[in-house]
């Protein structure tokens, strides 16, 4: 009887499906297959240039090679790369809270206002910073990614760095801003160490609280010889495993503490390094990056063993320029041949690595035909790490608020590998702080040109508000046209202070703490 009433209902449900296919009309992707998994590997200040993959191209749009390449190791990353694509025009903000929000949010920082790094315990906008600035983050009730993935049935989970809030604040803790499951992600920034014989910055004392910059939660690890980086992999793998157990969806937000300072250099890696004529401080950099490097590759090969490959998509990318300890910040050094590190104004300090791609290729996956991602493709227009939320929030039939305003546009064309016409090739990235690398600067980009305003000029500006660059042309912003170009850099301010007010931004104040400083037209 239990065979006969099987073979009924599978009777129904195809005369159904004839029925639906004779009427002209289609079943919906998720009545064939189960949702796609998201992956989000985010590492902390790795540049566009911390890799073995090349990013860059030559004047063909093939992928050359600079020294830094040859310099570190990250196999996995070259794996994930020949399977997908890769940008080499991806932006981030200049440091890493305003990044994270707007990965969560779908706008930029300009528009969110935390346009600076959070300090855990006090306002650390800096002197001349508006009073305005978003100091406190995400709180409860934020319209996130998360949360719309797990109203729409996903098991969202948070690995590492979250930094979202304050420590006293809800956006502290991950779990008030849509994750289900948080594992280490408070609101600190960076660890204070990355050793589990030092108990990742702990002191052991159950009784004496140990704010700073202690990494919480991985108690089961303390004081054995588990490199932080790996703690969080395994902890990654097990929450995985468990939701395609018991048959949900999942988003994987993973945010490693690495490659932040400290630089404790990774014992599994140091001998790759110490021959290399650098200092010990660039070495450990390099080991830190080697690290999340196998990280990568573990939840590959375990993505791969669950058997949900082929319905997992991965995002990897960095949350700002580099930090390696290889020359001045403003100079051609650590992310050679890019101009700045993070916190710069320049180049090497908001580009970062991106590669997405289908983890296993399969062609009868509905989804991977809803976006397909050709293997080994690079792609040269710009992007920006708040194209995320509506991209993925589109794949997975996930609805869009219609009381949330992002600044985003979904990447399914430049996924595919094509260009696409209909993308605005814009990108603001403003910091009206201090101290830092870059002091109170907007940067705006459209097409080829760039202009840098300057709050209040400097010896880095050349004593002047402007700075302009073609890109095209002067791809390591070496020389400032805003002298020579005048009516090119009018267009571009006036684009800037358009794109300002359109998202609301906050401006840095004059010396009397009040009056807001907004740009000037030249």
């Amino acid at each position: 009887m239990i065979r006969l009433a099987y073979s009924v209902g599978c009777m129904k449900s195809v005369l159904l499906v004839l029925a639906l296919i004779t009427l002209g009309m289609t079943l919906p992707v998720s009545a064939a297959a189960p949702p796609p998994n998201i992956v989000i590997f985010l590492v902390d200040d790795m540049g566009m240039m911390d890799t073995s993959v090349p990013f860059l191209t030559d004047e063909s749009g093939r992928p050359k090679r600079y020294p830094l390449n040859e310099y570190y190791r990250t196999p996995s990353m070259e794996r994930l790369a020949a399977r997908g694509i890769r940008f080499n025009n991806f932006y981030a903000m200049s440091v890493c809270s305003p990044t994270r929000i707007s990965i969560l949010t779908g706008q930029n920082a300009a528009r969110h206002r935390t346009t600076n790094w959070i300090n855990p315990d006090k306002n650390n906008g800096g002197p001349n910073s508006p009073p305005q600035w978003n100091w406190r983050g995400l709180k409860k009730g934020d319209i996130t990614l998360p949360a719309l993935l797990r109203a729409n049935g996903y098991r969202t989970i948070h690995v590492g760095k979250g930094h979202f809030g304050p420590r006293d604040s809800e956006g502290a803790d991950p779990r008030n801003l849509g994750f289900d499951i948080n594992v280490a992600g408070c609101s600190i920034g960076a660890p204070a160490s990355y050793y589990g014989e030092k108990n990742y910055g702990n002191n052991g004392n159950k009784a004496k609280k140990t704010p700073g910059n202690a990494v919480p939660g991985l108690e089961k690890y303390h004081g054995t010889n588990t490199f932080l980086t790996e703690a969080l992999t395994i902890e990654a793998k097990r929450h995985v495993a468990d939701a395609v157990k018991d048959g949900k969806p999942f988003f994987l937000h993973f945010a490693h503490y690495a490659v932040h300072a400290p630089f404790n250099s990774d014992p599994r890696f140091a001998a790759h390094y110490q021959d290399s004529g650098t200092s010990p401080p660039a070495q450990a950099y390099a080991t830190l990056i080697e690290g999340i490097d196998k990280s990568l590759g573990d939840i590959l090969d375990h993505l791969e063993t669950l058997g949900v490959a082929e319905n997992t998509l991965v995002f990897f990318l960095g949350d700002n320029g580099s930090d390696a300890p290889l020359g001045h910040q403003h100079d051609v050094a650590c992310a050679a041949p890019l101009r700045g590190k993070k916190g710069a104004h320049y180049e090497g300090g908001m580009r970062v690595p991106f590669i997405a791609a289908w983890l296993k290729p399969d062609p009868n996956n509905p989804y991977q035909k809803r976006l397909p991602i050709p293997a080994g493709a690079i792609q040269s227009q710009l992007a920006a790490v708040y194209d995320l939320f509506p991209t993925i929030l589109a794949l997975t039939d996930t609805e869009m608020p219609k009381n949330h305003v992002i600044d985003a546009a979904r990447l399914d064309t430049l996924l595919a590998g094509k260009p696409d016409p209909s993308r605005e090739e814009v990108f603001l990235m403003h910091y009206p702080h201090s101290p830092h690398r870059t002091d109170h600067f907007t940067v705006y980009r459209r097409g080829e040109w760039k202009v840098i305003y300057h709050y209040f000029p400097s010896e880095v500006s050349g004593n002047s508000h402007y700075q302009l660059f073609n890109l095209a042309k002067d791809p390591f912003e070496q020389k400032n046209l805003a002298t020579s170009e005048p009516e090119q850099l009018r267009r571009m301010m006036q684009g800037l202070i358009e794109a300002l007010e359109k998202q609301n931004a906050v401006y840095p104040v004059d010396k009397d703490g009040v009056t807001p400083l907004k740009p000037k037209m030249p």
